[in-house]
């Protein structure tokens, strides 16, 4: 993969009827990479796909493509294309004609157009379908079919925003398979929008967490889920136990009223921190050999494993074990210091991390506060 940056966003800010949408963003996207903008609903991921697709120019700051300013560059004449969660396919011609019809606007000879049309049906596994009525085909066809015509104009980047969200879980993960082998084949930049985890650690090369309008973390899969840089990423990112603990030295923490090795250096001596660790890296063992005991206050069968929900001290800790127990049970908990990651304080710290319930509403209810920024 190449290391120079095709897309490069500077001190991007964007605001709607005096609400910030996006604050000062700085982001670059190598040439070549698969990249997905992941986060809740409101947090700018849409917003910032449609600038680099040139449908939102922004209030301040610059878009660079090619280390060309495009600023000001209308969509149809940046060398990059938009695949919406509705395909806008044209229901009145067919599928051949569906995938050359950029083909046709740019005024492309006949032989060319046939020939592309071929090679992007057969790279979406479509080969035969060109004289098919686009309203005969199935969702996930239908995306096929977007997905092609957009290839056949050769874009330098393909911006694709939520395009799975209509379709069935089987599909879907059908779906996820064929849009990165398909990124793979052509070499071209992808830059996917979802709010899905599972997807966005499942297909990119590169993962950007937004929330509120700003990044909070870029990495691959792994530094995203291992390497979390705040309780909003861990919490967003998988399931996350988050607790408030102490750093006393380098690779020395104290929370839960214990202190454990780790493997995490560079903070301040007696420095509080948030401490994360994974439901999956816990090891249950008899109360009396636990660095950890609690009580067992519920159980659910997640098909793979059990999900145990455990009081200790009145913080509620999540267990995925594929060995089951019963509420009302007493058992210790075992961490060895690769299962203990260390994170800075952040205006995160506080609000997430305990699963006396699993929503911010239901967290809301049983604290009787809302969460705000600041915890």
């Amino acid at each position: 993969m190449a290391d120079n940056k095709i897309i490069v966003l500077k001190d991007i800010s964007v605001s709607f009827d005096s609400e910030v949408i996006l604050n000062n963003l700085n982001l670059y996207i190598k040439d070549g990479e698969f990249v997905t903008f992941l986060g809740p609903s409101g947090c700018g991921k849409t917003t910032t796909l449609r600038i680099i697709g040139g449908f939102v120019t922004p209030d301040k700051g610059d878009v660079l493509f090619n280390t060309k300013k495009i600023n000001n560059l209308p969509p149809h004449k940046r060398e990059v294309n938009t695949i919406f969660q509705k395909y806008a396919l044209f229901p009145h011609l067919n599928v051949y004609e569906n995938v050359a019809f950029g083909m046709r606007v740019q005024k492309k000879g006949e032989n060319e157009i046939r020939n592309t049309v071929h090679e992007m049906l057969k790279m979406v596994n479509l080969s035969g379908y060109e004289n098919r009525n686009v309203n005969s085909l199935s969702g996930g066809q239908q995306q096929r079919i977007a997905i092609a015509r957009a290839l056949a104009n050769r874009p330098k980047v393909l911006l694709l925003d939520e395009p799975l969200g209509a379709l069935d879980l089987k599909l879907r993960k059908d779906m996820q398979v064929e849009l990165k082998n398909i990124q793979q084949k052509t070499g071209i930049t992808f830059i996917f929008v979802t709010h899905d985890q599972e997807e966005a650690l499942s297909m990119s090369d590169t993962v950007v967490v937004m929330d509120k309008g700003e990044i909070q973390q870029v990495g691959t899969p792994l530094d995203i889920y291992n390497e979390p840089k705040n309780a909003f990423v861990a919490d967003f990112i998988g399931e996350s136990n988050i607790l408030d603990g102490i750093m006393h030295e380098n690779y020395l923490v104290e929370f839960a009223g214990k202190k454990f090795d780790c493997l995490d250096c560079g903070f301040g001596k007696m420095e509080p921190v948030d401490v994360v660790i994974r439901p999956e890296d816990i090891e249950v063992v008899e109360p009396e050999k636990g660095h950890i005991c609690g009580l067992v206050t519920s159980v659910t069968f997640k098909g793979v494993h059990y999900e145990i929900i455990v009081d200790v001290n009145g913080f509620k800790w999540m267990i995925q074990s594929t060995e089951v127990q019963n509420p009302g049970d007493k058992i210790g908990m075992i961490l060895q210091p690769d299962d203990i990651h260390i994170m800075k304080k952040s205006k995160y710290s506080g609000a997430f991390g305990d699963y006396s319930a699993f929503s911010d509403e239901m967290y809301e209810e049983q604290h009787n506060k809302p969460i705000t920024e600041e915890e």
